[in-house]
């Protein structure tokens, strides 16, 4: 027994040749890092309305940046995110509900998932 146990990785984070990652691991992970990401960027929006009330040329820095093509990119990004977070959550509330636990339909909700959340941060660039 003792043997045996040496032979085994020892985590699951350990990529590489000891764990192949899968695709609801990995949309697992990506759920919390767009959790943090969109605190980012909520912080990123109060900055923006504080610098507004506080003075011109503090609202105006931070206008210049939040208008750019980056910031244009920054809220693109936070959109994905959002919509990212939102379908990990329901995923989360289907899963509580006893459906879709089986490895292939998860699968499959980890890629939906990932395409529907391009899908509709598109969507919301296009139409706002």
């Amino acid at each position: 027994m003792a043997d045996m146990n040496r032979d085994r990785p020892l985590s699951p984070f350990m990529i590489g040749p000891y764990y192949r990652p899968q695709i609801t691991s990995i949309s697992s992970i990506m759920v919390r890092i767009t959790g943090i990401a969109s605190f980012g960027t909520a912080f990123l929006v109060v900055w923006w309305l504080l610098a507004a009330a506080f003075s011109e040329p503090a609202f105006n820095w931070i206008n210049w940046l939040m208008t750019s093509f980056i910031g244009d990119i920054i809220m693109f990004l936070a959109s994905w995110a959002i919509w990212y977070h939102m379908l990990g959550r329901l995923r989360h509330v289907i899963w509580d509900f006893g459906y879709c636990l089986e490895v292939p339909i998860s699968e499959k909700l980890g890629w939906g998932m990932f395409i529907g959340a391009t899908v509709l941060a598109l969507f919301t660039a296009i139409v706002v």
